[in-house]
């Protein structure tokens, strides 16, 4: 597990491989992350957009922008989270994401980013 707080927005991320979903001998390793977002200010924000780099160990990258996440844009009130999960795959067992969350403070329409902290995802049988 991994998280970090950035101005008061906390992100907490755990990963899981999924075996049942992959297919290792063609080149396609599925894990899913779970992320945790947990408002620590005293202001309501909203999460308006995500930006993603994704990198495998052969060095293959990628980027992900959109609004939301998982098709929400959830608004937290103080201290309130908001937690969700999705997937990634890879053409390697090795692969790492990291990116941002930009978030609104409703009351002033103040716009700032959050930092989601590296996380690396492996193929359990390399860990031993």
């Amino acid at each position: 597990m991994v998280k970090k707080i950035t101005r008061g927005i906390q992100v907490t991320v755990e990963t899981k491989y999924r075996p049942e979903h992959s297919q290792p001998e063609e080149g396609f390793y599925l894990f899913s992350y779970h992320i945790t977002i947990r408002n620590f200010t005293d202001h309501t924000v909203q999460l308006m957009r995500r930006h993603w780099e994704i990198t495998d160990s052969s060095g293959e990258y990628r980027e992900v922008e959109g609004p939301g996440v998982v098709g929400e844009q959830p608004v937290l009130r103080p201290g309130e989270f908001f937690a969700y999960q999705s997937s990634c795959s890879f053409r390697t067992p090795i692969g790492k994401m990291k990116g941002t969350y930009l978030f609104e403070r409703l009351n002033s329409r103040e716009l700032f980013e959050v930092e989601i902290p590296e996380f690396i995802m492996v193929l359990p049988a390399l860990l031993n």
